[in-house]
C-alpha cells in the first residue's frame, strides 16, 4: 500500500526518537506518559503493549536503514496482520487489521516497506557520523546528506573547513 506524506513524518519522527544530546543517546520514548502522548498524536494507542512494540520497531527499523540488520529482523511486528477490502458508496477500500497492541509498530514497519518499495533510498541516517537521527529526502537530486543544514549540515562544512585550513601550507 502506497504511504501518505502523515505515514512519512510519523516514520521519520518515530526514528529520530533516539538523539544524541551533549553526546549522550536520549530515547524521547522512555517515559511512559510522554510515550503515551507521543503515539496518540500519531494515531497509536498509547497503551503500555503499543508503547514497547513502538520502542521495539524503531530499534528494528533504524538498524535496518542503517545497514546493520537484514529487513527479516521486522516478519515479527507483521505477524497476525492483514489488509482487507471493505466496501462502501465509494468503492472498494483496504483497511489494516492489525492488534492493537501493535498498531503503531505495525504501521511504522509497513511505511518503512512502502518507502523501500517506491522511494528506496530516501530513507536514511544523517552523514554526520556524530549524530542519530534520520532523513528522508524530498530532493530532485536524491542527494541531501543531513538531517538539518542549519545543524548537521554546517558543522559538518566547519570540519571540513578545518580541517583544510590545517593542512594547507604556511606561506
Amino acid at each position: 500500500m502506497p504511504t501518505t506524506r502523515a505515514d512519512e513524518d510519523a516514520l521519520l519522527d518515530l526514528l529520530n526518537t533516539t538523539p544524541f544530546v551533549d553526546g549522550v543517546v536520549q530515547d524521547r520514548l522512555s517515559d511512559a506518559e510522554e510515550a503515551r502522548v507521543w503515539l496518540g498524536e500519531r494515531g497509536g494507542s498509547g497503551s503500555p503493549a503499543d508503547w514497547d512494540a513502538a520502542r521495539q520497531a524503531r530499534d528494528a527499523i533504524q538498524a535496518v536503514v542503517r545497514g546493520e540488520r537484514p529487513p527479516t529482523v521486522l516478519a515479527p511486528f507483521l505477524e497476525g496482520v492483514a489488509y482487507r477490502p471493505v466496501v462502501s458508496e465509494h468503492g472498494v477500500e483496504w483497511r489494516l487489521d492489525a492488534p492493537a497492541e501493535r498498531a503503531s509498530a505495525v504501521r511504522a514497519v509497513l511505511s518503512w516497506s512502502a518507502l523501500e518499495g517506491t522511494k528506496p533510498g530516501r530513507l536514511r541516517p544523517c552523514a554526520n557520523d556524530e549524530c542519530r537521527l534520520f532523513l528522508f529526502d524530498r530532493s530532485k537530486t536524491n542527494q541531501a546528506r543531513w538531517c538539518s543544514m542549519a545543524v548537521c549540515g554546517n558543522r559538518m562544512k566547519a570540519r571540513r573547513h578545518y580541517q583544510r585550513a590545517r593542512q594547507a601550507p604556511d606561506g
